[in-house]
C-alpha cells in the first residue's frame, strides 16, 4: 500500500513540475491509477470479499494525450532532470510490477492471485507508458516521433 501511495506522491510531484500540459495529463492520471491501486489494496485487507478490479482506460487516454500533443506546435524542451526523473518512474513501476507478481506467486487464495496478477498487469502498463515518455523525451525531433509511433508496446496483453 506504501508503494502507491509514494506512487501517486511522485508522479502528482512529476506533474507540479512538468511544462508540457500533455505529459502532465499523462503523470496526472498515472497518480489517479495508484489511488485506485491503493484502494483495492484497502478493500483486501478489509477482507471485503468479491473486490472489483474495473477496467482501466488509461492507455487508450495516453495514445489519445500523445496524439493530441502531434498537433501542438509548441517546442518541447527537456533537460536531464526531467529525464531522470521520468527513468525513476519507470524503474519505480518495474519494482512494483515485481512486487504484485511476486505476491501473487506465494498466496494460495485464487481470488487474492487474481487481483495481485490484475495489479501486476497494470503495473505492466505503467510501465510501458512511462517508457513511451522517456522515449519521446530523448528523442531530438518529438513530433517526428509522435508522426511514426507505432505503439505497439502500448498494446493491452
Amino acid at each position: 500500500m506504501a508503494k502507491d501511495k509514494d506512487g501517486e506522491s511522485y508522479y502528482r510531484e512529476l506533474a507540479g513540475n512538468c511544462r508540457i500540459e500533455g505529459i502532465k495529463t499523462i503523470l496526472t492520471m498515472l497518480a489517479n491509477e495508484e489511488v485506485k491501486h491503493f484502494n483495492i489494496l484497502v478493500q483486501m485487507q478489509k477482507q471485503a470479499g468479491n473486490i472489483p478490479l474495473g477496467e482501466t482506460t488509461i492507455l487508450e487516454n495516453v495514445k489519445n494525450v500523445f496524439i493530441g500533443m502531434k498537433g501542438d506546435k509548441a517546442n518541447f524542451c527537456f533537460d536531464s532532470s526531467d529525464i531522470d526523473a521520468y527513468r525513476k518512474a519507470m524503474a519505480i513501476e518495474e519494482m512494483s510490477l515485481k512486487f504484485y507478481q511476486d505476491k501473487a506467486a506465494v498466496t494460495e487464495d485464487q481470488e487474492e492471485k487474481q487481483i495481485f496478477l490484475s495489479l501486476a498487469s497494470e503495473e505492466r502498463k505503467h510501465f510501458r507508458i512511462m517508457e513511451n515518455i522517456v522515449e519521446f523525451v530523448v528523442r531530438p525531433e518529438p513530433g517526428n516521433w509522435l508522426e511514426n509511433a507505432e505503439w505497439y508496446h502500448l498494446d493491452e496483453y
